[in-house]
């Protein structure tokens, strides 16, 4: 049984926690966080030992990983601590601010021989684990086309609003659409060209619209949070095949195949709790699961590493550059 430390006590740590509940591997034993009310509400929610701070939960405490759920300008210094503490450590995306941050990350977990993955949840996510299989097994012939689709209203919810500040944050394109960007790079690899164009306001880029080349093969992402307050969030995709299409949008993923009927795959849904844009832990569980089966067998990495997280960062830093230079 892996123990478990939590960094940062907000919304994604809340699914993190509710994911802990359900996996058999790993328990969630202590949290930690700046504030001491937060840390206190969700330690008794929970269950939990609670600590103002990521050194005393290391001295307070035996334990194998530390999650970090902390803003994004925080992963790099939460990541090193952690792992020259000698524990496994899963942080959420993006995995850093800048290719230096991600670097000094991924040496530091290398050079104390702990696991480092970074939470890109879609590639776990049900709907969009099926395109990648129908995509590499072929089922219906070579992808043409694929659109991704990610938008909604700001989320101001984040802890001191800290998603405003482009310098904490990244925009909504390295916060929200870091999502495609990595997902298109686990479902076709590193894209041949890369043509972004988008929005930027007081919050840093916003919106981007961006169009990737693979060989004959075109994908185009669209996301952003510039959207008024009122606006729900979205996320979609349509990929067109040879012989058929991947379509979840507005509805569940439908299959289409030429001479067949559309076929609607049951998906079970895992009811979060904590509110934010997403009502299904989905993903949530299904990375956690992986890490923690991964660490449990002693096996490597494979859907997810991070030098595969370190590329996705880099395209989207490419993406964002784009944007300004326009």
């Amino acid at each position: 049984m892996l123990r478990v430390g939590l960094v940062g006590c907000g919304f994604m740590g809340r699914m993190h926690a509710n994911v802990y509940r359900t996996l058999e591997g790993a328990q969630l034993v202590a949290a930690a966080d700046i504030k001491p009310d937060v840390v206190e509400k969700y330690a008794g929610e929970f269950g939990l030992k609670a600590y103002p701070s990521l050194e005393a939960m290391l001295e307070g405490e035996s334990l194998d990983v530390i999650d970090i759920c902390l803003p994004t300008y925080l992963h790099s210094h939460y990541t090193i601590e952690a792992a020259k503490a000698g524990k496994h450590v899963f942080c959420e995306k993006p995995m850093a601010l800048n290719l230096d941050e991600a670097d000094a990350m991924i040496s530091e977990c290398s050079k104390a021989g702990v696991t480092l993955m970074i939470g890109h949840c879609i590639r776990f996510w049900p709907e969009y684990a099926i395109l990648k299989k129908l995509v590499d097994n072929g089922t219906l012939g070579n992808l043409l086309s694929v659109n991704l689709t990610r938008y909604g209203a700001f989320p101001s919810w984040s802890s001191d609003n800290w998603l405003a500040d482009s310098t904490k944050s990244g925009g909504g394109v390295l916060d929200m659409h870091v999502h495609d960007t990595d997902f298109v790079h686990y479902l076709l690899g590193k894209p041949d060209s890369i043509h972004s164009w988008g929005s930027v306001d007081d919050r840093g880029p916003g919106q981007v619209f961006t169009t990737m080349t693979y060989g004959k093969t075109i994908a185009h992402l669209e996301g952003g949070w510039n959207l008024p307050s009122s606006t729900p969030f979205k996320h979609a995709f349509r990929a067109i095949f040879e012989k058929g299409a991947a379509i979840m949008d507005a509805g569940p993923l439908t299959i289409y195949e030429d001479g067949k009927e559309p076929v609607v795959p049951e998906i079970p849904k895992m009811e979060a709790a904590g509110g934010g844009n997403i009502s299904d832990l989905g993903g949530y569980y299904h990375e956690l699961k992986y890490f923690v089966d991964r660490l449990s067998a002693g096996l490597p990495l494979e859907i997810v590493t991070p030098q595969t997280s370190r590329q996705s960062l880099e395209t989207t830093l490419e993406e964002i550059r784009q944007i300004y230079s326009h």
